[in-house]
């Protein structure tokens, strides 16, 4: 992963969880999406089918956990515009976040990686047009899924 550019979001100094922030194993990576999102839910849908390992886990920002984390990491709690995911340590958001997970997921989802050939300023006005008319564009529901089973054993929070 070490060819992925390195988060600049600010991180906690502390190595406990905090009380309202449930620990993890962050040895597995993690995707903190809006639950209320179709497009979001449906994007999570397809990482658990694709990951063929259980290697990711869950959370939806909405929870008290995936609200600590966007807390821990510098991002705005009343809408959420991106997702949060953490892979071995390093946060990633915006298309940098589709990247990471792409690429953990292999070939050929890796090849997203190509994306990082576009220039920061561009990746991030992208993703910021569909992030900003995604209720619009996919739809929202009124409370976040009732999990599949094989979704509801990997989340968090």
């Amino acid at each position: 992963m070490t060819d992925l550019p390195q988060s600049n979001l600010p991180q906690s100094n502390s190595a406990k969880p905090s009380p309202a922030e449930p620990s993890f194993d962050a040895r597995q990576p993690l995707i903190v999406f809006d639950g209320v999102c179709v497009l979001c839910s449906g994007s999570v849908r397809m990482v658990v089918r694709l990951d063929r390992q259980n290697h990711f886990r869950f959370a939806t920002a909405q929870s008290t956990f995936g609200e600590a984390l966007f807390r821990k990491h510098g991002l705005r709690t009343d809408c959420y515009e991106t997702n949060l995911v953490l892979i071995d340590g390093v946060a990633f958001t915006k298309l940098d976040s589709f990247v990471a997970v792409m690429s953990e997921l292999g070939w050929p989802w890796r090849a997203a990686k190509a994306l990082l050939l576009l220039p920061r300023p561009l990746r991030d006005w992208l993703y910021n047009r569909i992030a900003r008319n995604r209720y619009a564009l996919f739809g929202r529901k009124n409370s976040c899924d009732i999990p599949s089973a094989e979704l509801r054993g990997r989340l968090i929070g």
